[in-house]
């Protein structure tokens, strides 16, 4: 790839983010104001949960809360306890005290409204008439207030609003009578509804998302650039370094069979494939991850395990097929046990040194049996006494990033280059 950058093209996009950085003032560090780094928070924020809904079919909002036995729960268990019991006590005064109340039943019919879709105009008219919080204070001052008949009215708009899931939860609060207790499960079903309505539109806004996804994108990180020049040098640095690799392939190639063919330019996707592959086989303690895939760096880890997982399974088969292969590997149904075997042993441990050395010891003495009782199933030779200590020997020798069968079979798995190291143990 060349050093200097081409010119660029009439035709090309007008929406590519810029890269080129920016030259900085030499005294005092650039300072940011905490509006722009709100700002840039905001824009990364939005970016992540659109590049994630795009890319996950199941995204959906949950409701947070925290584990019970942590600092966090105990503490806002107490916290709604004694605001519960600050409520009941209120409501048990004589004469009753519902200034708490009146704020409960705003906040529920401010979230009522939030659940409202622009065509519910009726519905909307009457919930501006039956919870006119002037009205309701008014019936305060009077003793008049009818809380059982508002707790009533809001049930059944919540059953009225309510996707089918949650009819089941709804049906319950129509048979609470404590006034406190029935409050606080109308927040619960009401945050659990307006979770369904955020979760509702997602879906809805999906398809539209698709759209435009690689646009918005563009334009996000154009708006991050123009803040931060220096936010995708690691990028860069993981382009360029896919780039040197693939020149030095081509270059490799062309010595070896001089074409006309094999001497032009490197190829754009032959980078970027490279690249990508130089992702799923990333050092884990390696902090310069590229900015422009951290979104995606947990599904890539998770390909990542799985291909290293792949590449022990395609040695540990390697490895048995040259010392015991002939008349095992040739029956019917033998392949797929010994690679099931070996899937089942190894899950699991390739995060760990120790853990990978363990299983591998202990996946040497499965092959073996394995191998045994197929040999003895057709009235084989019983493998060499010799050749099963080498087989154990040198499947224990796989957890070594260098060990020529792994990096075989990892370059011609991946085309990854041999002295490339794995970073998952």
């Amino acid at each position: 790839m060349p050093n200097r950058r081409d010119e660029a093209d009439d035709d090309s996009p007008t929406d590519l983010p810029c890269l080129e950085k920016l030259d900085s003032p030499t005294g005092s560090p650039p300072t940011a104001s905490l509006s722009s780094l709100m700002e840039l928070e905001n824009c990364v924020s939005n970016l992540n949960l659109a590049h994630e809904i795009v890319l996950n079919r199941d995204f959906c909002f949950k409701p947070r809360s925290p584990p019970p036995d942590s600092l966090e729960g105990r503490v806002t268990e107490i916290v709604h306890r004694a605001f519960w019991d600050s409520l009941q006590e209120q409501l048990n005064n004589n004469p009753p005290n519902y200034s708490h109340a009146i704020v409960l039943l705003q906040e529920v019919k401010t979230m009522l409204q939030s659940l409202l879709l622009p065509g519910h105009v009726r519905l909307r008219s009457q919930l501006d008439e039956v919870l006119d919080m002037e009205l309701i204070r008014q019936e305060v001052d009077h003793g008049a207030l009818d809380l059982h008949r508002l707790a009533g009215y809001i049930t059944n708009t919540m059953a009225s609003l309510c996707a089918p899931v949650r009819d089941p939860e709804v049906r319950v609060l129509r048979d609470l009578r404590d006034p406190v207790e029935l409050l606080r499960e109308i927040f619960r079903v009401l945050g659990l509804m307006k979770s369904d309505m955020v979760n509702f539109t997602i879906q809805s806004l999906r398809p539209h998302l698709l759209q435009q996804a690689v646009r918005y994108e563009r334009a996000k990180f154009q708006q991050i650039l123009d803040q931060q020049p220096a936010s995708l040098d690691d990028t860069t640095a993981w382009l360029q370094a896919a780039a040197l690799e693939e020149a030095a392939a081509v270059r490799a190639q062309s010595d070896e069979s001089p074409s006309p063919d094999s001497r032009g330019p490197v190829s754009a996707t032959a980078v970027l494939n490279r690249a990508y592959m130089r992702l799923l086989d990333w050092d884990r303690q390696d902090e310069k991850y590229p900015e422009a895939v951290l979104m995606d760096r947990a599904r890539l880890d998770v390909l990542g395990q799985r291909l290293h997982m792949l590449l022990l399974e395609a040695s540990v088969l390697l490895l048995t097929s040259a010392q015991c292969g002939g008349i095992v590997f040739s029956l019917q149904g033998f392949v797929g046990k010994l690679r099931r075997s070996i899937t089942a042993l190894l899950e699991g441990s390739q995060t760990r040194e120790a853990d990978l050395k363990g299983a591998l010891l202990g996946l040497g003495e499965t092959v073996l049996q394995l191998v045994t009782e197929a040999v003895h199933g057709q009235g084989g030779t019983a493998v060499p006494q010799e050749s099963q200590d080498l087989l154990k020997g040198q499947i224990s020798e796989l957890w070594k990033h260098n060990n020529p069968v792994r990096t075989l079979s990892r370059r011609k798995g991946t085309g990854l280059p041999p002295g490339h190291a794995a970073g998952s143990c």
